[in-house]
């Protein structure tokens, strides 16, 4: 049995892997932005060992939440799951960042640093990611004017790059990264085209079982990624904003 965090698991894919680690008897651990979310969530997948709370839009929430994991206890394995997709417009935080991100990026690399070292990390991604610009120089869309679809896959393209790095630096810990396909969750929307049931599979399977580390995982099968997330330029550029920001540094070992 294993013991798995779920962040963004209140509904969606996240929940989905929830339920479908639970059904096979290990011991999941949800999370919803607030109180009443992490309710939400227990109460849509019963039989899981208890819900965390924590806004990831924000330094604070999460690092609150990086508490409560550890307080919980260590995990097996960790689903970085939350995130925010195409917003019409620039959102920006209490911490002064663009919301998408704060949630797709930050968020999960200040989890990885702060929260006890498990197993196993799984952090999702989209194909989306191939359109994605790893140009580092204005990551808050605070110069350029707003692009939803282009901030998104940017930030698809970082999580990608976080999970190699991560891959890279910690020989200890098996580190992936999946997209779980356009498929009709809330986020996806209902005309997505692919399919529902394999959309929580990868993520729950490389939770209890990776084979390996450092690889990028669709419907169970090695994909394509952008050629930047393996450039550790990029990689250790990224972590470096990432701990100018928080500071907050991911060990290097």
């Amino acid at each position: 049995m294993s013991t798995v965090l779920i962040t963004g698991s209140a509904d969606g894919l996240g929940l989905m892997a929830a339920k479908l680690l639970v059904d096979e008897g290990h011991e999941v651990v949800l999370h919803g932005r607030d109180p009443r979310r992490a309710e939400d969530a227990l109460a849509a997948a019963p039989g899981a060992a208890g819900a965390l709370h924590g806004d990831l839009s924000t330094i604070a929430g999460t690092t609150s939440l990086a508490e409560q994991a550890d307080a919980h206890g260590r995990f097996d394995a960790v689903i970085h799951n939350a995130g925010v997709y195409r917003l019409p417009e620039r959102v920006g935080t209490v911490d002064g960042l663009s919301t998408v991100f704060a949630v797709n990026v930050l968020a999960p690399y200040l989890l990885t640093a702060l929260v006890r070292r498990p197993e196993r990390l799984v952090y999702l991604s989209s194909g989306m990611h191939l359109n994605g610009d790893p140009d580092l120089g204005d990551l808050q869309w605070t110069r350029k004017p707003w692009n939803a679809s282009q901030a998104y896959s940017d930030s698809k393209l970082l999580v990608v790059a976080l999970a190699f790095a991560v891959a890279r630096r910690w020989a200890d810990v098996r580190s992936n990264a999946v997209d779980p396909g356009w498929v009709a969750t809330r986020m996806g929307g209902p005309g997505a085209p692919d399919d529902l049931a394999q959309g929580p599979e990868t993520q729950a399977r490389l939770a209890v079982h990776s084979p390996a580390s450092g690889g990028y995982y669709y419907h169970q099968m090695l994909g394509e990624t952008h050629p930047a997330a393996s450039d550790i330029e990029v990689q250790e550029g990224l972590l470096a904003v990432c701990r100018e920001i928080t500071g907050v540094e991911l060990p290097t070992s």
